[in-house]
């Protein structure tokens, strides 16, 4: 074609409409053929389409299989799941009725304790009052029968003496 266009442009006779009859059939030709290649991928493209959508459907019936194979193993699994789901519950529950009350049962023992030791030094308190009482009272005691026994030689001597 390159040779034409040359051959066609040096001569200025004729020729040169013949080589523009020549360019405008390789022109067709070559959107002729571009075209059939368009439509030659257009259709694949088609086919590949419709491929894909009988295996969406394959898949989907599969999944759907699948799932209903799936619940019925979940069923077998564990005849007795909903009883141990129920189980379960009841033993959250008894948990959060034992938070508090191993709260209060600690808080509690906690106030037990403090009495007790405010209890025990009372009672120690008391224990050193009573023996201070009784040390006091011996002394007393003993003071007395000094003094009594005082007045004891006092009258003695004086009944000595008359």
């Amino acid at each position: 074609m390159q040779k034409m266009k040359s051959l066609g442009n040096i001569s200025y006779s004729g020729s040169l409409s013949t080589d523009e009859n020549d360019e405008e059939d390789i022109s067709r030709m070559a959107i002729s053929t571009i075209q059939a290649k368009e439509e030659e991928i257009e259709r694949k493209k088609m086919e590949v389409r419709e491929k894909v959508e009988l295996q969406l459907g394959r898949a989907e019936e599969e999944t759907k299989r699948l799932a209903q194979i799936w619940e019925e193993l979940e069923v077998l699994s564990d005849p007795t799941r909903k009883e141990v789901a129920m189980v379960r519950k009841k033993i959250d529950m008894a948990n959060r009725e034992l938070k508090p009350l191993g709260q209060s049962c600690h808080k509690k023992e906690r106030e037990y304790k403090e009495a007790l030791e405010a209890f025990n030094e009372k009672n120690k308190e008391k224990a050193q009052l009573v023996t201070t009482l009784m040390e006091l009272l011996t002394e007393s005691e003993r003071l007395r029968m000094k003094k009594l026994e005082e007045l004891n030689n006092i009258l003695r001597s004086a009944k000595v003496d008359q």
